[in-house]
């Protein structure tokens, strides 16, 4: 049975995660930023916490040079390192199950080949906690380009409390600005 505590405890185990990642990263000087469900869901929390959709995972933009140090940093921090189908994550070495990972996608690379942009590489924003976040128009650029049925409706979050401005619409190359109606046409 689903409870308040059982919700309760999987926010608290995210931001824990996402936590432990920032002072990983920060102690080790490498420049990042969460993006994905989770950083949607922040940035719409902040708007209304009532419309946030949680996410069950934790991904993570850094410049690729820094994997390396990535890796290291992590491995001292009792995390484990896995390349796994084409993803680098970093898995709790305690608890190593693929949910509780943090995928780790590329800056000014496309997450995926057949992707139609790379990753943008804004400056972040950042959380009261000092948690670095993807700017909304990086994510609407990066849920666009992705297109899965979750990144639509990241879109409709992100748009149905007013984050996704004509600034951001107009920046948008054809293709994701047609994505983006075609969204907006399916509510």
């Amino acid at each position: 049975m689903l409870t308040a505590t059982a919700y309760d405890t999987h926010v608290e185990q995210l931001f824990d995660r996402v936590q432990q990642l920032h002072s990983l990263l920060t102690a080790a000087g490498v420049p990042y930023r969460i993006v994905g469900g989770l950083a949607v869901f922040i940035h719409v929390s902040q708007r209304d916490p009532l419309r946030a959709r949680l996410t069950s995972d934790v991904d993570a933009a850094i410049d690729r040079r820094y994997l390396p140090v990535v890796i290291e940093a992590a491995q001292k921090a009792g995390w484990v390192y896995r390349h796994v189908a084409g993803i680098e994550m970093l898995v709790d070495g305690a608890q190593p199950r693929v949910r509780s990972a943090v995928r780790l996608v590329f800056l000014n690379e496309k997450a995926r080949p057949d992707y139609a942009e790379a990753v943008p590489d804004s400056p972040p924003s950042q959380t009261r906690e000092g948690i670095l976040l993807a700017t909304v128009a990086d994510l609407v650029r990066m849920k666009l380009t992705s297109h899965r049925l979750k990144d639509r409706v990241h879109i409709q979050d992100l748009d149905a409390v007013g984050l996704i401005t004509s600034h951001i619409e107009e920046s948008l190359p054809d293709l994701l600005r047609t994505r983006l109606a075609e969204v907006r046409a399916s509510e």
